[in-house]
């Protein structure tokens, strides 16, 4: 087995994780932590940045001497992915406050920087913080913002299954507008509008780049989705689908998104 990874935090087996989908279940991390040596840092211990294989010899990273803490949400992780450019989740999720040592670097195709934590385990370097930077203060910030985000994004992960009919909006079937209208409507009370035309309207515009979760992510004028994090949205996509998950693409690229909240 290779191992190289290192992590270090002092209460790893008592932590629990949680998505920022709605799961409440302890996501699987036994692939990735089957790579790991976990270590509890001594004060005489410095991190040296270096990756340990099974052989216990040491070999040297790109990215020597970097660590990534994590700044998301207290009680929730981001995801982890296997590839930077049109790859999927592994399943796994690195928990709020946890710090990682960075294997390599590397840029995708839309200029944003990943880090690699080993065996091609990558994580989005902008849902994370140098080591010496404090975390939470800027999380604790905006609860109510997150907690109304984190609620409508657990509402619509429920209509997953629920097939596209146009025209419908709720509450069991939907077009793309009409599952964005329901579910602000059922979770804030607040009405968007009915139409993409219309919920273009309902709040900030703001860049692909600058999208948080809980943001309606628009292509054109002519279909709309609801951002939920770390690459991903749903949507009610056309007739003969359902309601989904899916990845932001290159090949499938947003214009813009609206921030409502």
């Amino acid at each position: 087995m290779d191992v190289i990874l290192i992590r270090y935090n002092n209460h790893c087996n008592k932590l629990r994780f949680e998505s920022d989908r709605e799961s409440q279940e302890e996501p699987d991390l036994k692939p990735l932590m089957s790579r790991l040596f976990k270590f509890t840092l001594a004060t005489t211990i410095a991190v040296t940045g270096v990756v340990v294989s099974n052989s216990l010899k040491p070999v040297k990273a790109e990215a020597a001497g970097v660590i990534a803490k994590v700044n998301y949400v207290p009680g929730y992780g981001i995801a982890v992915w296997n590839n930077i450019n049109g790859g999927h989740t592994t399943g796994q999720y690195l928990p709020h406050g946890s710090r990682w040592v960075v294997v390599k670097t590397s840029y995708d195709k839309q200029g944003r920087l990943w880090y690699d934590l080993g065996h091609n385990h990558w994580v989005l370097a902008s849902y994370t913080v140098s080591d010496s930077t404090p975390v939470s203060q800027s999380a604790s910030a905006n609860t109510s913002v997150k907690a109304s985000a984190q609620a409508i994004i657990n509402f619509a992960l429920k209509q997953q299954g629920k097939p596209y009919v146009y025209g419908a909006a709720g509450p069991s079937a939907f077009d793309c507008s009409g599952l964005t209208s329901y579910v602000y409507k059922q979770v804030t009370g607040r009405y968007i509008g009915r139409t993409t035309y219309n919920q273009l309207n309902a709040g900030t515009r703001v860049s692909v780049s600058q999208l948080q979760p809980g943001d309606l992510v628009f292509w054109g004028n002519y279909h709309v989705g609801i951002y939920i994090g770390n690459g991903q949205y749903i949507h009610s996509p056309q007739p003969g689908q359902s309601v989904t998950v899916a990845n932001i693409s290159s090949y499938y690229y947003p214009s813009y998104g609206v921030r409502v909240l």
